[in-house]
């Protein structure tokens, strides 16, 4: 029941954190859409910075899977197709109903001290996201996987907040376009079979 409330917890901020903003949403909003008391609060985080922290690891863990999975759901079973299929991901997500942006982007403008724990974590899920666009890079033969994930980790951090900011449908459309330039810059075609090597 304790890791039930906790979860309860993570997952009603997490929505509302998202969609309205850390600042703005104080404890007791919380509090009430989950239907617990403080003292039940406290048993489980010792502050609403806490629980910031909290939310921002699960919402970490999940968009790393999602984003792996989107790109196998999208690219197939190769590293080339994987990252020819990152605006396929970002379309996906600009798609959901509720999509406000990048959650990491968002605190960051929130707790722009990088001493706080909440922009430590922004920071290192940025680290985190170039670490997968590399790893699958190296696979698919770049010649610099390091300077492909940083040019399509910022591309991926443009595309979300021309989204978020302007609504523009044809976002993941533009997207697209870059990230082809890029895959075609950074990963050397392979000859055809027939093909002089």
């Amino acid at each position: 029941m304790g890791s039930d409330t906790r979860e309860r917890l993570i997952q009603t901020a997490h929505g509302i954190f998202y969609c309205e903003g850390f600042h703005a949403v104080g404890l007791d909003r919380i509090l009430a859409e989950v239907g617990i008391t403080k003292t039940t609060f406290y048993n489980h985080f010792a502050s609403k910075d806490e629980l910031v922290v909290a939310v921002l690891e699960w919402h970490d863990r999940w968009w790393q899977d999602s984003f792996r999975r989107m790109l196998r759901t999208h690219g197939g079973d190769t590293p080339l197709g994987q990252l020819l299929a990152i605006p396929d991901a970002m379309e996906e997500l600009f798609g959901t109903d509720d999509f406000n942006g990048c959650i990491f982007v968002n605190v960051a403008v929130e707790f722009p001290a990088h001493h706080d724990p909440a922009n430590q974590l922004a920071r290192r899920h940025k680290a985190a996201m170039e670490d997968i666009l590399r790893e699958i890079a190296g696979y698919a033969g770049a010649r610099d996987p390091a300077a492909f994930a940083a040019e399509a980790g910022l591309l991926m951090e443009g595309a979300y907040i021309t989204r978020q900011v302007t609504g523009r449908e044809d976002t993941a459309a533009v997207l697209r376009r870059l990230i082809n330039m890029v895959v075609e810059r950074h990963v050397p075609k392979r000859p055809r079979a027939h093909e002089p090597q």
